[in-house]
């Protein structure tokens, strides 16, 4: 695997990822891993995002009223 070093990472930045890993119980490198992978990874489509929201297992299942027929509306003015 690949490593990476990061110079000139502002003290603020520094120790708020300090606390951060401290407050996950692990180091500065660990908890950094997943918020870069997080930052690079593609964006969840709107497709995936909703079937995992309102998939199969998060779903209601709804019994619809039958619809009748109508007729068309008259734009013509």
């Amino acid at each position: 695997m690949a490593s990476l070093s990061i110079r000139k990472l502002d003290d603020e930045t520094l120790s708020r990822l300090r606390i951060r890993a401290a407050k996950h119980g692990v180091s500065m490198e660990e908890e950094a891993r997943p918020v870069i992978k997080d930052a690079v990874s593609a964006p969840d489509r709107l497709g995936d995002r909703a079937l995992r929201i309102f998939g199969a297992k998060h779903g209601v299942d709804l019994e619809l009223s039958e619809r009748t027929p109508h007729e068309p509306l008259d734009l013509s003015g």
